[in-house]
Order: C-alpha cells, then sequence, then structure tokens
C-alpha cells in the first residue's frame, strides 16, 4: 500500500510533528478508508478528546484530519473533517469556497477510530461509497491541521498551491481515484 506524504506548508516553524503520511483503500462495495499517520511529539500536539461519534462544525481549528474530494470536470467537491475526538464534519461546495452548504443531504457518518501509540497520532476514517461525490474519476486532497499545547496551528498537505494554508484550492487535489469499483 503506497503512503502518500502530507508537507507542512512553507510559513510552518516550529511544530513537534515531524512527518504525516496517509494511505487509503478502497472496499468491494467502493467505500473508501483513509489512513493518517502523524509522527513527532505526540505530547505537544493537543488532541481533542474522544466523544460520541457526531458530526460537529469548526473541527479545522483543532487538530483535524481532512480529505477534499471532486469529480474530475467538476468545479463541486465535498470537504470531510475528521478529528480524533470521533467527531466528523462534512460539507458541499458547488465551485472554490463558494455556496457551501452545512447540510448537504442525508450523508452517512464516516466511521473514525484514533489512538496514540509509540510516538504515533493513528487516525482511520471510513466513508461510505454513497457518500462520495458522483463521477467515473474523482481528484483527492488530502490534508491535516496540527494544534500544539500551546495553541499554535500548522497546515500539511499533498501539496500547498497558495502563498496561504488553502485546502480548498483545486491544484491541492492531486490524487485521482477511479470510481469504476462502484
Amino acid at each position: 500500500m503506497q503512503a502518500f506524504v502530507l508537507q507542512p506548508h512553507p510559513d510552518t516553524r516550529d511544530t513537534p510533528v515531524k512527518a504525516i503520511s496517509v494511505t487509503f483503500s478502497r472496499g468491494r462495495d467502493g467505500a473508501l478508508t483513509l489512513r493518517y499517520r502523524i509522527i513527532g511529539g505526540i505530547d505537544g500536539i493537543r488532541v481533542p478528546a474522544a466523544r460520541s461519534p457526531a458530526q460537529a462544525d469548526g473541527l479545522w481549528a483543532h487538530t483535524c484530519c481532512e480529505a477534499f474530494i471532486g469529480a474530475a470536470g467538476s468545479t463541486a467537491y465535498r470537504e470531510f473533517n475528521f478529528s480524533p475526538s470521533s467527531e466528523w464534519a462534512v460539507y458541499d461546495f458547488d465551485d472554490y469556497r463558494l455556496q457551501r452548504d452545512k447540510a448537504p443531504g442525508p450523508v452517512a457518518a464516516p466511521g473514525i477510530t484514533s489512538r496514540s501509540e509509540g510516538g504515533e497520532l493513528l487516525l482511520e476514517a471510513a466513508i461510505e461509497a454513497a457518500a462520495l461525490p458522483a463521477g467515473n474519476l474523482l481528484q483527492l486532497g488530502l490534508s491535516a491541521v496540527i494544534e500544539t499545547t500551546e495553541g499554535a496551528l500548522s497546515y500539511w498537505a499533498l501539496r500547498h498551491p497558495s502563498e496561504r494554508p488553502d485546502f480548498h484550492h483545486r491544484d491541492a487535489f492531486t490524487l485521482t481515484l477511479s470510481q469504476a469499483s462502484r
């Protein structure tokens, strides 16, 4: 399984995180499972406390893993936020940061598990096939926001196409995924 390495935004200074990688797999039913591996001084990261799985807003303001997924050839995309607390959020956009819909319709809750182990924070998020955007070829942008215990944020992504951290920028959607198995 190939690991995709997230890069810190060039403005990132002191962070206890040494590396973040993501692997993914597809189920026979088309479900997508993402596995984030955050390596470094986990004691220096503010990890949200475990909660009951629930939809919540503003998760991106704290330690959170994210996926931005859109169909190739379309400007629309869906944003997924996965907190180590097991809280989650899903937002739909018609275009770059345009027409965010806080309630994109019935979307099954992603299954989120996380644990700290040996200097690593591991987070797994399973997204049902029906929650993925429609299209034969999907484009993915994978990212993470890391909050230190002092409250400083760092932004990690496969690619940072602009001067400021911006996970919504379509040039950050660098992976492609076939929906043929759906």
